[in-house]
C-alpha cells in the first residue's frame, strides 16, 4: 500500500490564515497610520509591511522557489536577472534593488496591499508545488565573507518566523494607534477554526 506524502501546505496549515489576518488589518489604513512610529529609531507601520512582503521574496528568490522569479522582475532596475548569490557583486545588486522598493513603497498603501498579495501568491505556489522532500535540497549563500549550505527547510522556517515577529509587532504599532484589529491583535492571526469532536 503506497501513501501519498502530505503537501506542504498542510504541514504549515495556518499561515495563510495569518497573511488573511494581516490583509484585513492593513486594509483601510491612512497615510497618517502607515507613517506612525512609535519612536524615531523605530521602523513605522508602512516600513514593517513593506519589510515583510519583500522580506518573503528576498529569501524565496534566493533558494529559487516557484514564481519567485516572475514576482523578481518587478523590481525595477534589476529587472528581474537571477540573482548569483555567490557573487558578492551580484548579490548585493539584488540586494540594493530589493531595498529600494522596501524604501518606495512604505507610504503607498495600495502598492503595500499588492506586494503582501504578491508575495503570499508565492508562498503559496511553492507550499503546494514542493513536497516534503524537497525541504532537504541545499542553495549556497555568500553572508558575511563565508559561503553558506542554506537548506529550504531553514528558509521558509525563516519566512515563517519573520511574518509572525513582525505580523506582532504591526499589531502592537496599530493596536497603539486605537485601531481595532481582533484577526491580529486578539487572534494572534491564528483563524484557522478546529473541528468539532465528536461526541463520546
Amino acid at each position: 500500500m503506497t501513501t501519498t506524502a502530505p503537501s506542504l501546505m498542510s504541514i504549515f496549515e495556518g499561515w495563510d490564515s495569518h497573511q488573511l489576518a494581516l490583509m484585513r488589518a492593513i486594509a483601510s489604513l491612512t497615510p497618517e497610520q502607515l507613517a506612525w512610529r512609535p519612536a524615531p529609531n523605530l521602523r513605522s507601520v508602512g516600513e514593517i509591511i513593506s519589510h515583510i512582503a519583500l522580506g518573503r521574496l528576498s529569501w524565496f528568490y534566493r533558494m529559487g522557489a516557484p514564481g519567485s522569479a516572475e514576482l523578481a522582475r518587478q523590481l525595477g532596475p534589476f529587472a528581474g536577472e537571477k540573482a548569483n548569490t555567490e557573487n558578492l557583486a551580484e548579490l548585493r545588486k539584488w540586494m540594493d534593488a530589493a531595498f529600494k522598493e522596501e524604501e518606495a513603497i512604505v507610504g503607498n498603501h495600495a502598492e503595500l496591499v499588492r506586494w503582501l498579495e504578491a508575495s503570499w501568491r508565492m508562498i503559496e505556489t511553492t507550499l503546494t508545488t514542493w513536497t516534503v522532500a524537497d525541504l532537504t535540497q541545499t542553495y549556497r549563500h555568500l553572508y558575511e565573507g563565508k559561503m553558506w549550505s542554506v537548506s529550504r527547510q531553514w528558509t521558509i522556517w525563516r519566512i515563517l518566523d519573520h511574518d509572525l515577529h513582525h505580523g506582532g509587532e504591526l499589531a502592537i504599532l496599530l493596536g497603539m494607534q486605537g485601531i481595532d484589529i481582533p484577526d491580529l491583535g486578539d487572534q494572534g492571526g491564528h483563524l484557522t477554526e478546529l473541528p468539532l469532536a465528536e461526541p463520546e
